[in-house]
């Protein structure tokens, strides 16, 4: 029920979805689900608890329960009306609501647009990376570089791999589902006072995004044949990983820090990879490279794995 019921209406979902986020981009904030959920997260946290632990965590999986549940449902929902429209229709709009859950153009044009500023102005190469990652304002220029290419590493599974990946498996509830869970970490899944209340969304996002990272690295590390550096790709993703500070945050980023020969680091608390290369603007352009050939890649397997289960499916 949550697969599309032709191998081809799969194949052609995924690879249309994907010509809409190369071509158009973002629809308007109005029209984004993921604005959508971003309000109904926020209301949510109107109302819960302060200062009570055991209740605001009860809150916080409320939160993770509800607003999953609603987005899976809506997509539920959408699988089944496409159902009752001509083939032409369904495929154009399922394909929409697809891109709307992934974003590859948008996340390499916000490097890229980090990379343009620092040619211009500190300031404002500070004010384009605060749309990538939450940072200290007041970073110097090899800093920012390295925190924006650890948020493309980062986000190539965020933004791309995991929610094509959840598609491929069960269909827009899936990918809406994922959409969802990674929009709540993103909102509360911090810790300071929003700890105990975000707690559940940190834990599901990490869950739902064990297997995706763990794709995304080694794409990386595929990517990196084509420059001659596959074998310092694998040696970081080997060797770099802290999984101290989490199961997945710096899997992805280790890799690509020994696929582009530099170091990662977020002051006080990590540093990935060898130095061999300064941390210039155009090592932002090589990390978008590796995002752009990577998340085709994703495109394509996604396309072809969502392919093979529709025909396993329904035959």
């Amino acid at each position: 029920m949550f697969l599309p019921d032709d191998w081809r209406m799969a194949l052609a979902t995924v690879l249309l979805a994907g010509l809409f986020d190369v071509t158009i981009g973002e629809p308007p904030n109005a029209l984004h689900p993921v604005v959508w959920m971003g309000r109904l997260i926020g209301a949510l946290m109107g109302r819960r608890p302060h200062g009570r632990p055991r209740a605001e965590f009860a809150y916080g999986v409320l939160i993770v329960l509800v607003t999953a549940g609603l987005a899976a449902a809506a997509g539920l929902l959408l699988t089944l009306g496409l159902s009752y429209l001509p083939w032409w229709a369904a495929l154009t709009l399922g394909a929409w609501v697809l891109k709307m859950t992934f974003s590859l153009r948008g996340l390499v044009r916000a490097g890229r647009d980090v990379q343009r500023a620092l040619a211009r102005d500190i300031g404002e190469a500070r004010a384009r990376l605060a749309a990538l990652v939450s940072r200290s304002p007041d970073l110097d220029p090899p800093l920012i570089v390295s925190a924006t290419v650890e948020s493309l590493a980062e986000n190539l599974t965020d933004s791309v791999v995991s929610p094509l990946l959840y598609f491929a498996l069960l269909g827009l509830p899936g990918a809406l589902a994922y959409r969802a869970i990674n929009t709540m970490d993103a909102m509360i899944g911090y810790r300071d006072e929003r700890e105990h209340v975000g707690k559940a969304a940190a834990h599901t996002d990490d869950v739902a995004n064990w297997v995706p990272t763990r794709i995304a690295a080694p794409l990386i590390v595929a990517v990196a044949a084509l420059r001659g550096a596959a074998r310092a790709a694998w040696e970081a993703l080997r060797t770099q990983h802290r999984p101290e500070l989490g199961p997945n945050k710096t899997l992805a980023i280790a890799t690509m820090a020994g696929a582009l020969g530099v170091q990662l680091q977020k002051p006080g608390a990590y540093a990935l990879g060898t130095a061999k290369r300064p941390l210039t603007a155009d090592v932002i352009g090589d990390a978008a490279w590796f995002v752009w050939v990577a998340g085709g890649a994703t495109i394509a397997g996604a396309a072809g794995l969502a392919a093979l289960l529709a025909w396993a499916v329904w035959g």
